[in-house]
């Protein structure tokens, strides 16, 4: 007889497998469509315009975190930190099967 938990907590993880891949394609079709914002993003920030838009008087509340010393950095590190996870993920999904 088969044996029924089994292949339920199998199927299960089938069902979440599934999920999590689609979802991570979305996300890196999402990621993949920023390409062109991304890179003039990182070409802005530290440039001669980013400088001088710094040194302009914003209105009261207007949001411009972009000006800020951290948050492109951040960004720009973090990107970087995904990047090298997603190809140690990758190489471990290909040698290892995961």
């Amino acid at each position: 007889m088969p044996d029924l938990k089994r292949i339920g907590e199998m199927e299960n993880c089938l069902n979440e497998l599934d999920g999590a891949v689609r979802s991570l394609r979305e996300e890196l079709d999402r990621l993949n469509g920023l390409r062109e914002k991304t890179i003039r993003l990182f070409s802005y920030y530290g440039s001669e315009d980013w400088y001088a838009d710094r040194e302009g008087e914003l209105p009261e509340g207007f949001r411009a975190g972009v000006l800020s010393e951290d948050a492109v950095y951040d960004s720009i590190a973090e990107l970087r930190d995904t990047a090298f996870r997603m190809l140690e993920t990758g190489t471990d999904i290909l040698k290892n099967r995961m």
